[in-house]
């Protein structure tokens, strides 16, 4: 009997130790998963582990104030002035015979662009040169009267009848040699071997074909423009700014320009000109002169640009303490040790790693390091 009661004593003894080990090997591994774990207080707040904060690295800083430089952008275009913008027409009308002219094609000035002919050319070279023989032999018999005259040969007004031709002959040849010129012939150089049916026009710049009209054979008139031509090196970006940011601008600001196709190459504008009236919409132009001439710019391309304006003082945070996130912007605020929230904020300008905060924190803890750490926490959380 004494032995069966040690035996039983010996075997609740072990049981004992068991329930007690199983206990201890509970208590452990409950503690061990609230330490692993982070605790999600709401959809917004997250608190970590004094492991998963070290790891993460949280720092956390204040708003500061600080001068940031703000830039306003604004959109327009290239445009070219009026006195840039080049109309060709045929004076005195005509057939295109030939032109290997076509919209962007560059010209030189002098170049010839197209060649027109038409029988009133002929009829015009024809008219100044018997017009100049004429007035050869009307000199000489002004001359001739001069010399009767003083003789008495010959009566006051057959020498004011020579005088009088002379001087008509005289207008007219003027008057043809302007028309000649006008259609590109030079009267000194014409001669009874050297009519010619056709004219030639003649680039009076250096640029770029904007437009065509016409074809071979199509017969222009004096209004009709032929081709129409650019000097692109006096091209200028017109902006389109509103009432509210007209009074930022000055003449001479500098504005960085650039287009959505290539907008790391930036170009470099001065304001010129602006305009002074509003547009039923409240915007006026703002007319910029590009420093340097590219060739890649042509008129009619939309182009963006940046004008810094004066500096202002603003609420900052460093760059890094603020995420995007589905297209809106956030910093974790400090709301207890371990225990931070996720919290929407507007933003402004970005100067030297500091970006503008418009929202009021006050004096709130901001995480400034490790705040990324704090998203895909909170996001791992949520999923």
């Amino acid at each position: 009997m004494k032995h069966l009661n040690t035996k039983l004593i010996n075997s609740l003894s072990t049981m004992s130790s068991i329930f007690l080990l199983c206990t201890m090997l509970l208590s452990c591994s409950t503690e061990n998963k609230q330490e692993d774990q982070s605790e999600e207080l709401s959809g917004d707040e997250v608190i970590l582990t004094a492991i998963q904060f070290k790891n993460a690295g949280i720092k956390t800083t204040s708003l500061v104030d600080r001068n940031i430089t703000t830039v306003l952008k604004l959109n327009g275009k290239i445009d070219v002035p009026p006195q840039n913008n080049f109309s060709i027409s045929i004076p005195l009308g005509g057939y295109l015979k030939s032109s290997s002219m076509l919209p962007g094609r560059a010209v030189s000035k002098g170049q010839i662009i197209a060649v027109i002919e038409d029988q009133q050319y002929i009829q015009l070279q024809q008219d100044y040169l018997i017009t100049l023989t004429k007035l050869e032999y009307a000199e000489q018999e002004q001359n001739r009267q001069k010399e009767l005259n003083k003789e008495k040969a010959s009566s006051d007004k057959s020498l004011q009848q020579a005088n009088t031709e002379f001087k008509s002959l005289r207008i007219s040849a003027g008057a043809l040699a302007e028309k000649l010129r006008l259609i590109g012939i030079e009267p000194s150089t014409l001669s009874e071997n050297n009519i010619s049916r056709q004219i030639y026009v003649r680039s009076p710049i250096n640029g770029f074909v904007n437009k065509v009209n016409g074809n071979i054979g199509t017969y222009f008139n004096p209004s009709d423009i032929l081709i129409e031509l650019i000097d692109p090196s006096k091209i200028h970006l017109s902006l389109i700014a509103f009432e509210k940011d007209i009074q930022k601008l000055s003449l001479g600001q500098t504005a960085i320009a650039y287009s959505n196709i290539n907008p790391g190459k930036k170009h470099k504008t001065k304001i010129e000109l602006i305009a002074r009236g509003l547009s039923t919409d409240g915007s006026a132009e703002i007319h910029c002169h590009f420093e340097k001439f590219d060739k890649s710019l042509t008129p009619g391309m939309y182009m963006n640009a940046e004008i810094a304006l004066n500096d202002a003082q603003v609420k900052t945070l460093p760059e890094k303490s603020v995420l995007s996130f589905e297209g809106k912007e956030y910093v974790f605020v400090e709301i207890a040790k371990l225990n931070y929230k996720m919290v929407e904020v507007k933003t402004g300008e970005i100067n030297e790693g500091y970006i503008e905060i418009k929202t009021d924190l006050g004096d709130q803890k901001i995480v400034s390091e490790g705040a990324y750490s704090l998203l895909m926490q909170l996001k791992n959380i949520e999923d």
